[in-house]
This record gives structure tokens, sequence and C-alpha cells, in this order.
């Protein structure tokens, strides 16, 4: 956000340069200042996102599919989860290294800036106040002139070399002790005039503001191009702002005084918390191009700086909201609803994070256990191959009457898996390589046009063809499961009624007095280790259909199975089945 915000404003400024007030192209680096502070907001004040994760490491993950020989061959029981791990470079160092080299540089800057506001003490300490009453009266003529009514001191020191101005609470105006002795009072007042126009415009404030900023984002160098071009524009509306309030022929004048100190040493401070009248020379030579060619500022010039300013805001601005909109979509999912009963149900979930969602078709009311846990997105893993089985007879890869398969010919340590396949063993087996090969069969745009049109979770497909369902890019909440489910079972996304029966059947697991039970599991396994598990279905009784998902998520015992014995409980537990 903060690097696009400086790539439009320096693009702006260098195709509208002649169309631009002075002040204007100052003013554009305000937009900076506030686009910069948008990551570091508190998540919950923000009203557009749940989550903007800098340190996220999911975008980029390198895998490869591993099958696990750990994994256990035990298929008669539906509970027993089947699965195969995926490697994943475990990026914690990498993220713990990075972390730490941006601390590093904070800590060290943040002591510049503390050895910096200690000078400054120091020169407050060593200034002196003026006690020439034409110069005090010269000063009150300038202040009275920019229409201030502010108590300013103003006086000499030995430890400056060029004039500054500088404070929050007490505002300083101090310059070289003995000024008086080599500067001529035409210079000294056009000086009175440039140091106070700092002060009319809040300049310190602005500098301790960018100071902060600078020492957060210390790594990004655009930051710092774009600080170093604001304060060189700052000192250029402050000239020019002076330039407007004096007659052409003192254009000249009021040039020549800043030369006078172009070849004094350079800045006393190295972090900017003060307003120095020279700079680098390069800076100096760009302030006394602009004064040569100096014009009054037109009406016309203001009006279409105003309009410049306003257009650059809005569309900057613009871009925040849509950024952290892409942020809470790949994390969680932001859930309404009228009817909603929240429930601890935690001694079900004893050594696991996760959360349970029910929905009462007939009640319309959903219960939630764990109402962050119910909208944060995970990886679907084998749930995802309701969907996956859907889209094959939809796109007419496979089809009701024949959706076998050929057996790769890869030996995999789940027996079932080294077979021919249909859709029904496949999905009893859960074989994994079976929906791959239907993935890769379609176009991706064909899937992505799939999870479109029925808003499977974050819809990230950047994952891979072979992979984005296992561990990787595609997510989704046990809320966003449910309604899937509501909507898969009433055939809302206007599918085949044949297709959507197919997949019905394929997941129909066991009935139990009067009541079917229909779903599916999923284990997420990285590395050897399950972290993730799913249960995802529906109950049909006689009288009411219920939906549920149960997610479950630890370091390494969280499994499909798991999560069904614990929706099981819930479900014996409620008298639903």
């Amino acid at each position: 956000m903060s690097s696009f915000a400086i790539g439009v404003i320096l693009l702006l400024k260098r195709l509208l340069k002649k169309h631009l007030t002075a002040q204007a192209h100052y003013n554009l680096w305000f937009l900076v200042l506030l686009a910069l502070p948008l990551p570091l907001i508190p998540l919950q004040f923000m009203p557009f996102a749940d989550s903007l994760s800098f340190w996220n490491s999911n975008s980029s993950l390198q895998s490869q599919t591993a099958p696990s020989a750990e994994v256990p061959l035990r298929q008669n029981n539906w509970m027993e989860d089947i699965t195969v791990s995926v490697e994943r470079y475990d990026l914690t160092l990498l993220n713990n290294a990075l972390f730490f080299i941006w601390i590093s540089g904070v800590a060290i800057l943040t002591v510049f800036t503390l050895l910096a506001m200690l000078k400054i003490s120091k020169i407050k300490k060593h200034t002196n106040s003026l006690r020439n009453n034409g110069l005090l009266s010269l000063f009150e003529d300038c202040k009275h002139k920019l229409k201030i009514t502010g108590c300013i001191i103003v006086g000499e020191s030995s430890l400056v070399k060029t004039p500054m101005t500088f404070g929050l609470l007490k505002t300083y105006v101090v310059l070289p002790r003995h000024f008086d002795e080599w500067l001529s009072e035409k210079d000294i007042e056009y000086i009175f005039l440039h140091e106070l126009s700092h002060y009319k415009n809040k300049d310190f404030a602005v500098n301790y503001f960018m100071v902060i900023l600078q020492v957060l984002y210390w790594f990004n160098p655009l930051v710092w191009l774009a600080f170093r071009r604001m304060r060189l524009d700052r000192e250029i509306a402050c000239d020019a702002k002076v330039l407007n309030s004096l007659d052409e022929k003192a254009y000249m004048e009021y040039g020549n005084s800043i030369i006078h100190f172009a070849h004094k040493a350079s800045r006393a401070v190295t972090v900017d918390l003060a307003n120095h009248l020279n700079g680098s020379k390069k800076q100096i030579k760009t302030r006394i191009e602009k004064i040569a060619c100096f014009k009054p500022e037109s009406k016309l010039l203001r009006w279409k700086s105003a309009a410049v300013l306003l257009f650059a805001g809005i569309f900057i601005a613009g871009q925040a909201p849509f950024i952290s909109v892409m942020a809470h979509e790949n994390s969680s999912y932001k859930f309404k609803d009228d009817n909603i009963i929240y429930e601890d149900l935690g001694n079900y979930f004893a050594g696991f994070d996760g959360s349970f969602v029910l929905y009462d078709k007939e009640a319309d009311q959903y219960l939630i256990h764990n109402r962050n846990k119910s909208t944060l997105r995970v990886s679907p893993n084998s749930t995802y191959k309701i969907y996956s089985a859907l889209l094959g007879l939809e796109s007419g890869t496979i089809t009701v009457e024949n959706s076998s398969a050929k057996w790769n010919g890869l030996k995999y340590p789940i027996d079932s898996w080294n077979a021919d396949q249909d859709l029904t063993s496949a999905i009893r087996n859960s074989v994994t390589w079976y929906f791959q090969s239907l993935d890769q069969q379609v176009q991706p745009g064909t899937i992505q046009t799939f999870l479109d049109r029925i808003k499977y979770g974050n819809r990230d497909l950047t994952g891979g063809i072979d992979e984005y369902w296992l561990e990787s890019s595609l997510k989704i909440s046990p809320v966003e499961q449910v309604q899937l489910l509501k909507k898969f079972y009433a055939n809302q996304f206007g599918f085949k009624e044949k297709n959507i029966q197919t997949v019905k059947d394929s997941i129909k697991l066991e009935r139990k007095e009067g009541a079917l039970l229909s779903g599916k599991t999923g284990t997420g396994t990285v590395n050897g280790e399950n972290i993730n598990g799913w249960f995802i279905g529906y109950v049909e009784s006689g009288q009411d259909t219920y939906f549920f998902a149960t997610n479950i998520q630890n370091e390494d015992d969280s499994n499909g199975s798991k999560a069904a014995e614990i929706t099981l409980s819930i479900l014996k537990q409620k008298g639903i089945y």
C-alpha cells in the first residue's frame, strides 16, 4: 500500500509538475503519511478486515506431494480417515530471522533518533535569546506579516551553523552565533520569514511523525526516497510562500540569502527532527533554480492543484479497503445471521483447537462452538472432494454412467489406492490421485469459474493444480462449509440434479434409527504430522435435516477420524444422531 502510494505520487508529480503549486507538490506527500500507518492499525479497529498478516508465510509455500508410509491402511470403517502427507518448507526460522533483522533496524534508528533529540536538547540549553531590540522588532514584524500570534523563542547558538526551527510544545528559531555581524537586515528578514513559515505550517509535528514512520519502515528504500523528496518539497513550498509575500525585485535577494548558508557545514543532526534552512548542495541547487524561475501562483493553478490533490486522495484511499478486503478474504469469513446460538462445547475438544457448526434446517438456526474459529479459513483437504466430484460431473470429465479412471501405476502406501477407481470407490477410499486427475483434465479457468460460482472459501488456486486444496492456497471456514452443504443439498447452484444426487449417494455413510448420516472426512498432514482434521456432512431424519462441520487443529494429532468422533458425540448429545 505504501509503495503503491509513493509510486502514484511520484508519477503524478512528474506528469503534472507544471500544473501544481509548490504547496501542492508538498501536500501530495501527506497521502503517503496516511497510507503508511494502515498496516500498523490493530485489526479489530479495521471494519473491513479481520486480519492483515504481515508474516503470513502461506503465500510462499513450496511443496510437493509425498506419500506417507506411516498412514494406517484401514478403510472398512468410514471413520478411519486416510490421507497422504504433503511436504512444506518450514519458514519459521526465516520469519524469525526477518523479524530479528527488522527489530534490530528499528532499535538502531531509535538510538539515532534519541541521539538527535539529545543534540536538540543541548542546542536549547546553549541558545541565548536575542537582545538586539532592532532584530526582535524585525522578528515581530515578520510574525505580524504571516499573522502569527504564538510565543516563539528566537536566539543564537554556537552549536548551529545554519538557521533551524524546532520544538513541539515550545518553538525555537535558532541562528548561528553573531549572525548579525555577517548578514544584512534583509537577509535576516528573509530567514525569519522562512523559518516562521515552517512554524505556521506545523512542520515540526510532521517531522516527528515522519521520523517515527521512517524508523518502522527503515527497510523500504522507497520510503527513504519519499521522505527525502518530501523534505525538499517542504523547503520549496516555504520558499514559495515567502516569495509570494515579496516584491518581484526581492526574489534575487532571497535566493542570495539561502546561498549564504550553502557553503556552511552539512546538517548537524542526522535524523531530521528540525527544519534547516540549508541542505545538500543538490537540494540547494534545486531550490535556487525554483526561486530563479518563480512566478506568482494564479488562481487557475491553485484550482488545478486542489483538483489533483482531491483525485489522488480518493484514488489512494480507495486502495486501502480493497487490499484489506483481499487480506480478509484469505483469512476469515465475515458471518452474520440473526439465528445463531453460541454454545461452549469445549469438553468435546479436549487437546484440540477447533470449532463445531450445526445448522437446523427446520428451525433455521445455527449452533456454533468457538465463534472465532468457526469463521477462520483453513485448508479443506479431502472434504473438497465432494465439490471436486461435482465439478468432474458438471464439466463432463466423468459421467454418472461412467466415472471410472485407470490407476496411474504409482505405488501408494494405501492399498485401496493402487487400483482403478470410480467415483464411489474414490470417495469411499478418499483416493487423492483420482481427484487430482479430474482437475488435470479440466482447464484451470474452469476450476476457478466453478469455485466462483459456488463461492467456495477464498477461491485461491495459486497453490497449483495438484495441491491447491491440500494444506495449500485454497481455504474455507466451518461456517462456509455448512452454508455450502445447504446449497449443495438443495441444489441452489442450478447444477444437473442427477449429478447432485450422484455425489449425495457417494457420501452416504450409515443409517441409524431412521436417520441417514452423510459426509466426508478430511485430514491435513504436513511433513508427516496431522495438523488439521475435518468432518462435514448432514443428518437426514424423518422430520428434519441437520448440516454440520467440525474442524480440529493441533501440532500432530488432528485428523478426520477424531473430528468424526467429536461430531458424533455432539450429535448424540443433542439427540440428532
